[in-house]
């Protein structure tokens, strides 16, 4: 039986849907959403502004600060390292936020 390409579609939607509830469910593992947000600054930056300033040449670099922290990108309060972060889990983080534009 040949799937109609509606439901394909359907089922992609939903796919990607779920995977973003689970990047956001990890990023509520992680404690990130304690500093940050989706739509709006907390202690840190929005995660669409962070979203707007950068790029996906940009993932190794913005995966190596949520596992590291930085500072003085953002204001003058630092992100605190996150060793708790695996590698993958923070590439998984990263691209999700950059989904978010």
């Amino acid at each position: 039986m040949k799937a109609s390409p509606v439901l394909l579609l359907i089922s992609a939607g939903l796919m990607s849907a779920g995977a973003a509830q689970a990047d956001e469910a990890l990023a509520k593992a992680k404690n990130c959403l304690s500093c940050h947000a989706v739509d709006k600054k907390v202690v840190g930056p929005s995660y669409k502004d962070v979203a707007k300033k950068y790029s996906a040449k940009d993932e190794a670099m913005l995966a190596e600060k949520v596992i590291k922290g930085g500072k003085g990108v953002w204001g003058p309060v630092p992100m605190p390292p996150n060793p708790s972060v695996t590698p993958d889990e923070a590439n998984k983080l990263v691209k999700w936020i950059l989904s978010l534009k």
